[in-house]
């Protein structure tokens, strides 16, 4: 294994580490706001997959662009789509129509 890849490999593990203490200590009223947030950031992978894509002279690399902004899209979308669903859990009632407030 060369010098390298053991430092990423590392830095890789250290992260999980440190990322799944963070996000075990984050109370449940900061679950939205944290997510919306990590929603942009994850825009960058998008980003990553178009410079794959820029780099790719073969058929396979050509392939793995196709299948990294893929799941890039699909996670962005669905950070969003599941922040969207969190915050209508805030939402009011809406009152029906023929609610006039007095008991019948």
């Amino acid at each position: 294994m060369s010098q390298q890849l053991f430092t990423n490999l590392a830095i890789f593990i250290l992260s999980l580490l440190v990322g799944f203490e963070v996000m075990s200590k984050i109370p449940a009223t900061l679950q939205t706001p944290m997510m919306s947030g990590a929603n942009a950031i994850h825009g960058v992978v998008v980003v990553g997959a178009f410079v794959i894509a820029a780099e790719a002279n073969n058929v396979a690399l050509y392939i793995l662009a196709f299948l990294c902004a893929f799941f890039a899209a699909v996670n962005v979308a669905g950070g969003y789509t599941l922040t969207d669903r969190m915050l209508h859990m805030f939402d009011r009632p809406k009152a029906s129509k023929n609610d006039d407030g007095g008991d019948k």
